[in-house]
């Protein structure tokens, strides 16, 4: 009975001893390399800050490698720059589009030969073997399908300004035709639009399109092989009836017996980068946080929104797999409880709509209410701002402001898509725990002067006041106007500041910037 006793208490010390060896190891930083896909603010820095604000060491290419606007990128340069930075590396989170293509952009209007393509996806299987004891992460895109040539910008090719509404519902009719059928009226339909749309531009678009496919399908199968720790493809700008979501449905099919601890085909691509980065830090410290989701009243988890082809729940579940995380269903278990602001009716607005000017909504003060319980409660509340796309709910910030809540969040996001936003701020609300009050407020000011101060307000109205500035110019090209705007935004966004949040250091000096030559996004620097 003694030596029973003796050998379980010897069992119990030496556990105990390992622990602080365990936990001290863990806390010890690590390098993460990260390719971005491209050089926007929110894919390179704002992406790589946030896990930096964790004392991790994450490097990123130097801007001039990667793909920009115009520049659209250089991948046999990004592979010898991997190369290089690997050596003492933990973990290596990639953008397949800028390893393979260069960028997102290029992914979209690139004309390499299928060969040179696929012995680009290649090197991920040659460079896992050179490097085995690293940890790896990659990320693509299925190729998107705009709803309209207005709504693709200049990242597609050119004749999608003429053609992307035809090119979309054609590809919706081709979709749904593979689904279900076409009632006699869409037949018809479909074979107009196969006359209208210029066969040589429709050649090009698809052709493209099944290079990039034919990667997918490689990338997939060599993460079979054991090339990536985890993969994800994402699909953006999408519809419930379109190629992108075609395409989505036949890779997802082709790596099912991956299952979703390897792989998975989901909406959104502009959050994965976190998300990945996220998945690298909770693999390095053997963490699994759990997330508890609520959302606003009405039509909450079944909300489908603009640029989204599924359900906000299942992206934020698909969200949660990938950054190695699990769904509980009570926030008193939850090492993240986010909330979700959605509109009871299940429409997803656009920022600039009038709708936005601050008015409470049907759902506003009852959301807010949901906040104010929940951080009042104790729990890690992050905050996904969905109501509208390409920016912040004005009315629910305004009662967040009101009612002093707007640093006592964990995190916050209101940028872009649904999926962007709740990816992002799933990501760092599951690091935000392991951060100081200093680190998570920052991450926050951020996003409030990004998505809240520019996107939600000074971008809306600045565009309308473009016509006002010398110079020629326009929103999407600002040219001979660009260092007028610049200047207008920073002191907007000064006034903004000033009438809405605390007097934090960080705004004692910043500019904002338009590194892409237009005002769809900034670049907000704090001095």
């Amino acid at each position: 009975m003694q030596r029973k006793f003796f050998t379980l208490f010897l069992g119990i010390c030496i556990f105990a001893c390992a622990l602080p060896v365990y936990a001290a190891k863990a806390q010890v930083p690590a390098k993460i390399i990260f390719v971005p896909q491209d050089n926007r603010p929110i894919s390179d820095q704002q992406t790589a800050e946030v896990v930096r604000k964790l004392g991790y060491e994450v490097v990123v290419p130097p801007k001039e490698m990667l793909g920009g606007r115009s520049d659209l990128g250089h991948p046999d340069e990004l592979w010898q720059w991997a190369e290089e930075n690997a050596k003492d590396a933990d973990a290596a989170v990639f953008s397949s589009d800028a390893m393979i293509y260069g960028s997102l952009v290029a992914s979209r209007k690139h004309n390499y030969e299928k060969q040179q393509v696929l012995e680009r996806a290649d090197r991920f299987a040659q460079f896992r073997k050179k490097h085995p004891k690293l940890k790896m992460y990659a990320f693509g895109s299925i190729m998107r399908t705009p709803r309209t040539g207005e709504a693709s910008g200049s990242e597609e090719p050119g004749y999608y300004a003429n053609y992307g509404s035809d090119i979309f519902r054609y590809t919706a009719l081709t979709d749904k035709k593979e689904m279900g059928g076409l009632t006699k009226r869409e037949t018809k339909e479909y074979s107009f639009l196969t006359e209208l749309i210029p066969k040589q531009a429709m050649r090009d678009w698809m052709n493209r399109r099944q290079k990039n496919f034919v990667v997918s399908s490689y990338l997939i199968n060599i993460t079979r092989q054991g090339a990536f720790d985890y993969f994800v493809l994402g699909r953006d700008d999408n519809a419930p009836y379109s190629q992108t979501h075609m395409e989505s449905r036949k890779l997802a099919k082709a790596g099912a017996d991956l299952g979703q601890a390897k792989f998975q085909a989901m909406a959104g691509i502009d959050e994965i980068g976190l998300l990945l980065l996220t998945r690298a830090v909770n693999d390095l410290t053997h963490t699994v946080p759990f997330v508890d989701v609520i959302y606003n009243w009405g039509a909450g988890a079944n909300t489908v929104p603009s640029y989204s082809d599924e359900p906000i729940a299942d992206s934020i579940r698909s969200h949660t797999v990938a950054a190695g995380g699990m769904i509980v269903s009570s926030p008193r278990k939850a090492d993240v409880v986010l909330l979700v602001n959605t509109n009871p009716s299940g429409k997803t607005g656009e920022a600039n709509e009038r709708s936005n000017d601050g008015t409470p909504r049907d759902g506003t003060k009852y959301f807010a209410g949901l906040v104010s319980e929940s951080v009042e409660a104790g729990y890690p509340v992050a905050l996904g701002d969905i109501a509208y796309a390409n920016g912040a709910d004005n009315a629910l910030m305004a009662e967040l402001k009101n009612r002093g809540l707007l640093f006592k969040l964990r995190a916050y996001a209101g940028w872009n898509t649904a999926t962007n936003s709740t990816g992002f701020v799933l990501g760092t609300g599951m690091l935000a725990s392991r951060m100081t009050d200093e680190a998570r407020d920052s991450l926050l000011l951020m996003r409030y002067m990004d998505d809240w101060a520019y996107q939600a307000n000074v971008r809306q109205v600045l565009g309308r006041q473009l016509g006002w500035l010398r110079g020629s110019g326009a929103y999407a090209s600002l040219d001979g106007k660009l260092l007028a705007v610049e200047a207008r935004a920073t002191r907007m966004m000064r006034r903004f500041a000033d009438d809405n949040l605390p007097p934090l250091d960080e705004l004692r000096s910043f500019e904002i910037t338009f590194p892409w030559n237009r005002m769809f996004e900034a670049c907000i620097t704090f001095g």
